[in-house]
């Protein structure tokens, strides 16, 4: 197969982003304000969760983008950041800001744009990028520099299908991740249906007392726990090593485990020394910050042993009085989220004490119920954790696939 050069300015050109005014920066709003953070490092869109920043004012002209847009990130907010692409998965929605720049005017008849989005994601021109970058601290590229980017091209045909390949493992998992929050939500709803609503199985049968149903007993998240105690205070100089990852906060999701990519470690020396206290599944973990404060993950197996950082707090459940994945969905729910965002204390960075996390109210319902629910909903969710290992598994396959491909190593 025949690969000629070429430089990316003969192949398209990189639009800067607009300086969107702070002042109108906003948690809610009708814009989302896109920045390098909404780029995985390995390229593709990010959604931010409760660090999506919104935009209220006005915004001119040609800066809102469009579903397909294909943007490159031209700051390194975060390690490995400098030169990742994403794809734009909604029109309408989200900002072209500053330290962004937007592929435009594409020579369709020498670069297929599904391949330039995994060009950009290969090493070779990510060194580029990286090497013609200024700043220290924080690097920085310019459209014109990303232009001077070299890259060795195959026929379109031959692009087309490279990119066919390994767009079909990035629509595998997508397709898993959505499956995966459908799961969860249709969790979430059960829970809602049972023990919010009060329309549980038996419920036509059963009177109400004391403003709960008869049976049902009001008590503390203290009172249904073995214990709550908060994670470790490992310190920067503690950090090092390979044997314990530390979990931050930004890893706990709504019941689900965010990554990050910012991966920390600590040494099973470390481990000893200051007498960590290891996360093993089945615990719960809960954010005491930021929002939505009081969030909680019910840990799953992972690739590593885990530590955890001091403001997430570690709950071990009695299943004998509270079953976790009760207290689960409970600790996730709209009342208690609020109690604890309402008990919060800090102006800039407000954050939820373990005392008062202690005393989150917990309307606790009959074992049997507390089974029936446990019953449908483990099984969801062991299904969210197969097919977040299958995403796994499909990632380090498209991640081995994509330099030989893209170099011509594997032919097409």
């Amino acid at each position: 197969m025949k690969w000629s050069k070429a430089r990316f300015s003969e192949l398209f050109r990189v639009k800067h982003g607009y300086a969107f005014k702070s002042e109108f920066f906003d948690t809610e709003g009708p814009y989302v304000l896109l920045t390098p953070g909404s780029f995985h490092e390995e390229g593709g869109f990010r959604e931010r969760g409760e660090k999506t920043k919104f935009y209220s004012g006005d915004v001119p002209d040609g800066y809102i983008l469009e579903e397909g847009d294909l943007l490159v990130a031209m700051t390194e907010q975060g390690p490995g950041l400098l030169g990742s692409s994403a794809w734009i998965p909604e029109s309408n929605l989200y900002l072209h800001n500053q330290r962004l720049g937007r592929i435009v005017d594409v020579d369709e008849q020498r670069l297929d744009r599904r391949f330039l989005y995994y060009l950009f994601n290969t090493r070779g021109v990510r060194q580029q990028i990286s090497g013609s970058a200024s700043g220290t601290k924080v690097r920085h590229t310019a459209p014109e520099r990303i232009g001077r980017v070299e890259v060795n091209l195959p026929s379109l045909g031959a692009q087309r299908v490279i990119a066919a390949t390994l767009t079909a493992y990035d629509e595998l998992m997508e397709n898993n991740r959505r499956r995966m929050g459908l799961l969860e939500e249709s969790a979430r709803l059960l829970y809602q249906e049972w023990f919010v609503r009060l329309r549980f199985p038996g419920h036509e049968r059963i009177c109400c007392i004391n403003g709960g149903p008869e049976g049902w007993k009001k008590r503390t998240l203290a009172d249904v726990c073995k214990n709550l105690e908060d994670g470790d205070w490992i310190e920067s100089k503690d950090q090092g090593g390979v044997d314990y990852r530390l979990l931050q906060i930004s890893n706990v999701g709504m019941n689900t485990f965010v990554e990050t990519e910012n991966y920390r470690f600590i040494s099973e020396e470390t481990f000893r020394r200051i007498n960590c206290r290891e996360v093993t599944p089945g615990d719960l973990l809960i954010s005491r910050m930021p929002t939505p404060i009081g969030r909680a993950w019910l840990v799953t197996p992972m690739p590593w042993k885990m530590v955890t950082a001091v403001d997430v707090a570690i709950l071990t459940a009695d299943d004998e009085v509270a079953d976790r994945y009760f207290l689960l969905y409970h600790l996730n729910s709209q009342s208690s989220i609020e109690h604890c965002e309402r008990r919060a204390v800090g102006a800039t960075r407000p954050r939820i004490a373990r005392r008062e996390l202690a005393q989150i109210p917990v309307l606790l319902p009959p074992k049997r119920l507390q089974r029936e629910f446990r019953e449908i909903v483990q099984t969801m969710n062991e299904q969210r954790t197969n097919l977040y290992f299958q995403n796994q598994k499909l990632r380090a396959a498209r991640d081995l696939l994509l330099p030989r491909l893209m170099s011509g190593e594997i032919a097409v």
